[in-house]
């Protein structure tokens, strides 16, 4: 994790930056299942962080938003930034979003069109860049304790979250589309017809239910609803999303969409 604090000299905040654009990069590549092509020197130019890579790509941009959240929110990067995907030839811009963490979801248009395959230059426009400081050796223990404290929350609201999707105690009722789902009875209801779910089948729709909107994933999901106890093998993940989709087929609002080699997102259109 990249300590922030609230005053430093530019280079270090420059130096950092270029860490977190090149974990940017390295995310990315991995998304699209590349863990051996390098991700070449990171560049500031003209106010903007520039990420390029050594072969060409060919990519659907869902994955670099994602790729891009997962290392800010990793590394507690609060900042709003505008993204943009510029052929190396030319320099046209093929892809932007703008995303500020204080909004649900970023300003995406064409996230559903696949960029073929190119050489393309990623651009990063931080708004409100962080700043960071520089690790002293005379601080060592108060890291190591802030350390320690970090790894102490973190647990624990990984705990609370499976207490909360896995031990049912709401007993509410949870609307999703035109279904009313039953977390406690592990039924869902659909004008007045019930389907039963399995444990395994309703407290993964409750964790999507959660996140609605959001892409979880696949290993995430696993160690919230599986809870790492060896009870999954192979495909069964994608059986149980298979017959959710099934079971909440009457309404055509309710999407599980499969965000390829990253997980799942649930949609629900009023």
């Amino acid at each position: 994790m990249i300590a922030i604090s609230v005053s430093a000299k530019e280079p270090v905040a420059l130096q950092h930056m270029k860490v977190v654009m090149r974990m940017v990069g390295h995310e990315f590549l991995l998304q699209l299942g590349d863990s051996t092509s390098r991700v070449l020197p990171v560049e500031k130019i003209d106010g903007r962080y520039r990420i390029q890579f050594e072969h060409d790509l060919e990519f659907e941009p869902d994955l670099l938003w994602f790729s891009a959240s997962k290392v800010f929110e990793t590394n507690n990067i609060d900042s709003v930034y505008i993204l943009e995907v510029e052929t190396c030839e030319g320099g046209e811009v093929v892809y932007s979003l703008e995303k500020d963490p204080k909004v649900k979801d970023p300003l995406f248009p064409c996230k559903s069109r696949p960029l073929p395959k190119a050489c393309y230059a990623i651009y990063f426009t931080v708004l409100n860049e962080p700043v960071f400081v520089e690790e002293k050796e005379e601080d060592s223990s108060e890291t190591y304790l802030y350390g320690v404290l970090v790894l102490i929350v973190i647990s624990g609201s990984v705990l609370l979250l499976r207490k909360k999707v896995a031990a049912q105690v709401d007993s509410g009722l949870v609307r999703i589309g035109e279904y009313t789902f039953d977390k406690n009875r592990m039924v869902l209801n659909y004008a007045g017809k019930e389907e039963e779910l399995t444990g395994l089948e309703a407290g993964l729709l409750e964790l999507l239910v959660i996140h609605e909107n959001k892409t979880l994933e696949r290993d995430y999901i696993l160690n919230v609803v599986w809870k790492d106890d060896g009870d999954y093998v192979g495909r069964t993940l994608d059986v149980a999303i298979s017959k959710l989709r099934k079971k909440l087929a009457e309404d055509p609002g309710i999407k599980i969409i499969n965000i390829r080699g990253v997980g799942y997102r649930l949609t629900v259109n009023v």
